[in-house]
């Protein structure tokens, strides 16, 4: 033999032995697909292309692990799953793909608790787990994850309370919890969350600044769809990042609108509470505020004129009363939304704002005691 041919099998074969997966790796993701239904792996999908008969990490991968995972020299490095309707758990073993930084497994039908074991693995960076059927509780120990970014466990069926170790995640900057079955007040929140997303699940209690304090961040708060009482505090409006406000859907019954400084907020919605009292004068005082909605509350009084600077106004389903001011309707300015379902008087009928009706006169007058005239 050549010593030229032998240089090149001891070069492949050092090659080979450099880029084979780790063999706990390879145990852990032996561990995952037989934790899931051979029945839910159809022929097209990525599982269906792990065999074992190569090598997951040993480019190329013509005929086997053709995705749904990615490595970094001989380590698996990413857990990406197709979209598949997987059914199955998810085992232990996964703590054994310590070098994970991204899991992502959306989109499927795993069932059943996380494993504890997966909230150690620290260098972790998204975890996507949204849309399956996960249960139990997040328990404290996700506070181990300190390099995550993302977690979104949205539209599964956790149960319990958000964990007060969640602050201690403090690279999180999107956190997404939406659509489970989540309990309790807002616990404080990590200091740099840009997305907040907790909407559909049964959170009460107020908020209170001490959630909110460190997270001076946040663009985006989507908290709609919960149980959350009693006044929304003045601050909670303020801070200069904050571009979105969705408390639609709560139970809130007070307003404080303070006057703002260099703020960026451009939608808030919080339609569908309880709140009473006078529209606050204060809201056109927000410069970039683009949407507005306030719908179904027990609002009453006038409409202040300064109100047709927001480009995009829902004001139904309240008690509101008087002559709506004339600039919300002038031709020069194009205000979408709704006034109906209100007590107001000559709401034109040409304008899309008022093509719901009015009150029956009899239940305005009931609510005003008998102080609006028709």
């Amino acid at each position: 033999m050549s010593t030229t041919l032998i240089s090149l099998l001891l070069l492949l074969s050092t090659t080979a032995t450099a880029t084979a997966t780790v063999s706990s790796d390879i145990t852990a993701l032996r561990a995952i697909k037989s934790a899931i239904n051979p029945a839910t792996i159809p022929s097209y999908t990525c599982l269906h292309s792990w065999d074992f008969t190569s090598d997951p990490c040993s480019p190329p991968h013509v005929t086997h692990f053709l995705c749904g995972l990615s490595c970094s020299g001989n380590r698996v490095t990413q857990l990406t799953l197709d979209p598949a309707g997987y059914a199955g758990t998810l085992p232990p073993l996964i703590s054994q793909l310590t070098q994970l930084i991204t899991i992502d497994l959306s989109d499927n039908r795993f069932h059943g608790p996380i494993p504890n074991s997966l909230f150690f693995l620290h260098n972790l960076q998204t975890l996507i787990l949204g849309s399956n059927s996960f249960s139990g509780f997040i328990p404290p120990a996700i506070s181990n994850l300190k390099n995550l970014q993302t977690l979104d466990m949205s539209h599964n069926s956790f149960t319990g309370s958000l964990p007060n170790s969640l602050t201690q995640l403090t690279q999180l900057t999107r956190l997404d919890l939406s659509f489970n079955k989540l309990t309790g007040p807002i616990p404080k929140l990590p200091k740099n969350l840009i997305q907040l997303a907790l909407k559909s699940n049964s959170l009460s209690g107020y908020l209170t600044k001490q959630s909110f304090t460190e997270s001076t961040q946040l663009e985006v708060i989507e908290l709609s769809d919960n149980s959350l009482t009693g006044t929304i505090p003045g601050w909670f409006f303020l801070t200069p990042s904050t571009q979105q406000i969705n408390l639609a859907n709560n139970s809130f019954t007070g307003l404080v609108i303070l006057k703002p400084v260099n703020s960026t907020l451009v939608a808030v919605n919080l339609g569908f509470n309880k709140l009473y009292g006078y529209l606050p004068a204060t809201f056109p005082a927000y410069s970039m505020l683009a949407s507005l909605s306030l719908s179904y509350n027990k609002l009453r009084g006038r409409i202040p004129s300064e109100y047709s600077k927001i480009s995009r106004l829902f004001l139904e389903g309240n008690l509101l009363i008087g002559l709506p001011p004339k600039e919300l309707f002038s031709r020069k300015i194009s205000i979408t939304g709704s006034l109906g379902d209100n007590c107001l008087k000559s709401c034109p009928v040409w304008s899309e704002l008022c093509v719901k009706s009015q009150k029956p006169f009899s239940i305005c007058q009931k609510a005003y005691q008998g102080k609006v005239k028709q």
